[in-house]
């Protein structure tokens, strides 16, 4: 291909742009013609279309089979955010680069500031604990509880009803069962346990209109003393209906010539098991061994009922005298701290309630302050003051009349008997200083439950009077002096149980 015929192919591509005819490369032609300066807004847009054009090979070119082929060349298009990502990369190797050359540092130093930190975290942790140990100190108080009931003795043998002065078995043997009941001594027990399970037994008497001696003495044995739960319920259940009738002129719907007494209930708690004051140190060695014949037995459960029930016919008849009532009282209001009891908690409060009734008004005043310093003497200085009185419960005046006297004789008891009244007790307490760390809360603790309880006959409290100041000032005392951050056993408990009783006394009406 000669000149003339390769000016006249350029001419025919580039017809405006190239004007001087000199053979140049493909290159120069591109490069010149894509200059955007030089080129208006439609040539710009033609000058794109014929680039686009001008990667296409040439017609010689595809003829030429022998010249190597060129894969084309995108340009990458260098947007603002890849020059900041690189401006920032070179900025990120130069300063670790810096760091580098800065650690140029002695590993012997290293370890001695290592193990000075190492020696210095362990005299702050040591510090630390030294800290806990001392708040936590002292032993935290046990639970309340305590043991009423020790090793059973054996139980006596059942009396069985005589036969021949019997008018139940008479009335039977004049009948066709005669022939049945040959009046033989196992066949009457079991015919009577029959009767006694089914009920028969209750019908008969309250249709007889009497329960014999022999019958009422028997039943009530039987429920003291059987082994058979079945048997000894019943037995319970047939003394409490018969007490339990209606009363026409002073006297039961059944008439009952027998009744249990004082000796019969102390003899049977006592073959229970039951640590009397007398022997409480020989019984709690027997406690501590291990036995199957470790009380309470089932039976106590009828034995708190059957009691109950005894004393609210005092004015049918008085069957216990004053002092055998108080002592009656004392061994319900024990058992109250015996934890194997707690299932009977409802059978010993409505027992509790029932013994504080049966005394006139002119024997309960006496008799009430006796009860109480007599369980004060006996009860453990600890938690169980405090179950002891909180077990008395009831809102007529006999319930907070024995509750008062029983806080009053512990807290003289605590005191050392250096304090008889509720002033001189309030005194004391106020001259007490809470903030000192050798203060005993747990003892301050016992002492604000009681204060409350000893209180209650003064409840609803009258507005300007001197009990009211000076309990008043001591709530204040505990509930103020005492901080949030003081971690000592009880401070808690202590501040806590101080406002509740005084938020609750500004609730009643009580204007401070």
């Amino acid at each position: 291909m000669d000149l003339s015929n390769l000016f006249f192919t350029y001419l025919l591509y580039f017809p405006t742009y190239f004007i001087i005819p000199l053979p140049i490369s493909r290159s120069s032609f591109r490069s010149v013609s894509l200059a955007p300066n030089s080129l208006t807004l439609p040539d710009r847009r033609l000058a794109v279309a014929v680039a686009g054009e001008m990667d296409d090979p040439l017609d010689f070119e595809k003829e030429d089979l022998l010249l190597p082929r060129v894969a084309p060349k995108r340009k990458k298009v260098i947007e603002l955010d890849d020059l900041l990502a690189d401006f920032y990369a070179e900025k990120n190797k130069a300063v670790k680069n810096k760091s580098k050359r800065s650690k140029s540092y002695d590993s012997d130093e290293d370890d001695k500031k290592t193990h000075q930190n190492e020696i210095t975290f362990c005299k702050f942790v040591d510090a630390c604990q030294k800290q806990v140990s001392e708040i936590g100190a002292d032993e935290e108080a046990p639970i309340w509880g305590q043991r009423a009931f020790g090793l059973q003795k054996p139980y006596p043998l059942l009396e069985k009803p005589p036969i021949e002065n019997c008018q139940l078995l008479r009335a039977f043997s004049q009948n066709n069962l005669a022939s049945i009941l040959s009046f033989d001594a196992e066949q009457v027990d079991t015919f009577l346990e029959g009767l006694l399970i089914n009920g028969w037994l209750m019908n008969l008497v309250t249709k007889s209109g009497s329960l014999e001696n022999s019958i009422a003495s028997w039943i009530f044995q039987t429920m003291l003393y059987s082994s058979n739960e079945e048997l000894q319920v019943s037995a319970c259940d047939f003394w409490c209906n018969i007490l339990q009738s209606k009363i026409e002129a002073g006297e039961l719907l059944v008439k009952v010539g027998w009744f249990p007494n004082y000796s019969i209930l102390k003899n049977a708690l006592t073959s229970y098991g039951y640590i009397w004051p007398s022997n409480n140190t020989n019984n709690h060695q027997e406690i501590q061994t291990d036995s199957t014949n470790e009380g309470p037995p089932v039976n106590i459960t009828s034995w708190i009922k059957s009691l109950s029930t005894l004393c609210q016919i005092r004015k049918v008849r008085q069957i216990f005298s004053i002092s055998e009532s108080e002592e009656l009282l004392q061994v319900i209001i024990s058992l109250h701290l015996d934890r194997n009891l707690l299932g009977l908690a409802l059978s010993l409060t409505g027992c509790l309630q029932s013994i504080i009734h049966y005394f006139t008004d002119s024997e309960w005043t006496d008799s009430c302050t006796r009860v109480a310093e007599s369980i004060a003497l006996r009860v453990q200085k600890d938690l169980n003051c405090l179950r002891i009185v909180e077990c008395i419960v009831g809102s007529d005046s006999r319930i907070k009349q024995l509750k008062s006297q029983l806080a009053l004789h512990l807290l003289i008891i605590f005191f050392e008997n250096k304090v008889k009244s509720d002033e001189e007790i309030l005194k004391l307490l106020i001259s007490m200083n809470v903030k000192e760390k050798k203060c005993d809360l747990f003892r301050m603790y016992l002492c604000l439950n009681l204060t409350d309880s000893l209180l209650l006959p003064h409840q609803p409290f009258e507005e300007n009077s001197k009990i009211v100041s000076l309990w008043r000032k001591f709530l204040r005392n505990c509930s103020s002096q005492i901080s949030t951050t003081d971690w000592r056993n009880y401070a808690a408990k202590v501040r806590n149980k101080a406002s509740y009783l005084l938020h609750n006394m500004k609730l009643k009406g009580n204007n401070y």
